[in-house]
């Protein structure tokens, strides 16, 4: 199957995409400011350069695209042009994804994992997003994924 739109657009449109400061991001920075939370965004020094830092909770809150890290849902399809390219990227992204997940761990941070799904699309359910997120910082627990 070939492209609807010519190499270059694609490219150009592709290189369009944000990588920090996107739509979910900003929806789970503003959830946790209404609740009090204050927070640090894209610390270099840390693995994976996390989304959100809250340094008095030791935790790290990334928020994952489902099209970028390739989560299972509705929201996931994989592009029928150049599978292989694609399969192999998004197959790093998670691999990158465990590995900064782990040393994170390892440094005695918390990690949590906001997906997409969660803030967009049929299974948006923000109140329960905002929740869940504040009681898992209030709590001892490590990790934290929430899906749609």
């Amino acid at each position: 199957m070939t492209d609807i739109v010519d190499h270059a657009t694609r490219s150009r449109m592709m290189s369009g995409i944000r990588s920090r400061h996107t739509k979910p991001e900003m929806l789970v920075r503003s959830m946790l400011h209404r609740q009090g939370f204050r927070f640090r965004l894209h610390i270099k020094q840390l693995p994976g350069k996390p989304d959100i830092v809250l340094p008095r909770y030791r935790a790290a809150i990334f928020v994952h695209g489902c099209f970028w890290h390739g989560h299972d849902c509705p929201l996931f399809r994989m592009p029928r042009t150049r599978e292989d390219f694609w399969r192999m990227k998004i197959n790093r992204n998670r691999e990158n994804d465990d590995e900064s997940r782990d040393v994170l761990l390892i440094a005695g941070f918390r990690v949590g994992i906001v997906w997409e799904c969660s803030l967009r699309g049929p299974t948006k359910d923000l109140y329960r997003v905002s929740q869940t997120l504040c009681q898992w910082l209030r709590s001892e627990e490590r990790t934290i994924e929430i899906r749609g």
